[in-house]
């Protein structure tokens, strides 16, 4: 039975003055069930803060829009690091890790956060549940005063008093003088990349570039289990038809631009064909094929491939297997002359994985 691969915008799960939270769901979006993938999106506005919380998946984050502060807390750490964030910054989040995110209150611009991450062990394949540590949500409303005090060593009365004293849930906008920690630059070392401002591992002129999140430059994302990449292709450049060669799927957010995205499967049947832009979020199947083309605006986007290091196999440009394959073996299976392999053969020779317009 074939899955409904169209590309889809998130809806709002729930949300107030400080900002919202933004949700692909898998009976929108039936591939994440199917791959057990979930994906969301936080938007805080200025002084907006999302209240620390913890997910029952491992995720990778990347900062969309804006700047602010992220608090992490690692799994038996005994210090929250607290960590400057901007634009184009990668951070991942293994299971057990505790949050928060802050917008200053001074920001001319939303701070919007992208999560896409693994949900094969969590509550629901497909989707984050997430688990607030305060607020009217939080996980200490369900105890008892009783279990408070004792867990907390406060009489009952404090308990219940601290315990109630936040009536929102999930995300607040602070008031006017209060504070929150200073990032502190030795804390980001090993917890985020700007992929913005990384190296390049592709740069094809007036094709693309591309940068890739993996063991070596991030080194939890060993821990998150899932590798990811920052593609941005010219003006009617073309991304090469590949596949991921290690049974990995491939989820897909449009950060910004627009284009033409083509999926091919099993039995040469065109599964997609479509439109896409900013904004909204896909999912290749296994093996599958896809290729796009970028619109006058360009386009770009952010991936997070299901292992943490990747391996792709493209079917044109100078590393497609067509190259590696003998000329006699070419011949027979498209059934054509030698001349017409010679053709073949002749054209991309300078060209990898994107493709600039003739």
């Amino acid at each position: 039975m074939a899955v409904d691969l169209t590309p889809r915008q998130p809806a709002k799960a729930y949300g107030g003055d400080g900002g919202a939270y933004y949700e692909w769901s898998p009976a929108e979006l039936p591939m994440l069930g199917v791959a057990s993938i979930g994906a969301a999106k936080l938007s805080l506005a200025a002084g907006g803060m999302s209240l620390p919380s913890y997910s029952d998946s491992a995720k990778v984050a990347y900062v969309l829009q804006g700047k602010g502060t992220c608090g992490i807390v690692l799994p038996e750490a005994t210090k929250e690091k607290v960590v400057a964030v901007k634009e184009g910054d990668a951070l991942a989040l293994p299971f057990g890790v505790v949050t928060w995110w802050h917008n200053t209150p001074e920001s001319a611009t939303e701070l919007v956060v992208l999560f896409l991450g693994d949900t094969s062990k969590g509550h629901r394949p497909g989707q984050f549940t997430n688990f607030q540590l305060t607020g009217s949500s939080g996980i200490f409303t369900g105890f008892s005063t009783e279990f408070v005090g004792r867990a907390w060593d406060l009489k009952e009365d404090d308990a219940a008093k601290l315990v109630s004293s936040q009536p929102a849930s999930g995300i607040v906008k602070l008031t006017a003088g209060q504070k929150l920690p200073v990032p502190v630059d030795a804390d980001r070392k090993d917890m985020a990349l700007n992929c913005l401002e990384a190296k390049l591992d592709v740069d094809i002129p007036n094709g693309g570039r591309v940068v890739v999140l993996n063991t070596a430059n991030l080194p939890l994302v060993k821990e998150v289990g899932l590798g990811a990449d920052l593609v941005r292709i010219d003006a009617h450049s073309m991304c090469s038809p590949g596949f991921s060669c290690d049974s990995a799927y491939q989820v897909t957010y449009i950060v910004r631009g627009s284009g033409r995205v083509q999926v091919v499967g099993p039995d040469g049947k065109r599964v997609l064909e479509t439109r896409i832009e900013g904004g909204s979020l896909f999912i290749v199947p296994r093996f599958h094929v896809v290729s796009k083309i970028a619109d006058a605006s360009g386009m770009e986007w952010f991936s997070i491939i299901t292992t943490p290091n990747p391996i792709f196999s493209h079917l044109a440009g100078k590393t497609s297997v067509w190259k590696a394959i003998s000329p006699e073996v070419l011949e027979a299976s498209f059934n054509t002359t030698p001349e017409m392999e010679k053709l073949f053969r002749s054209k991309r020779l300078d060209s990898e994985i994107f493709f600039a317009p003739n």
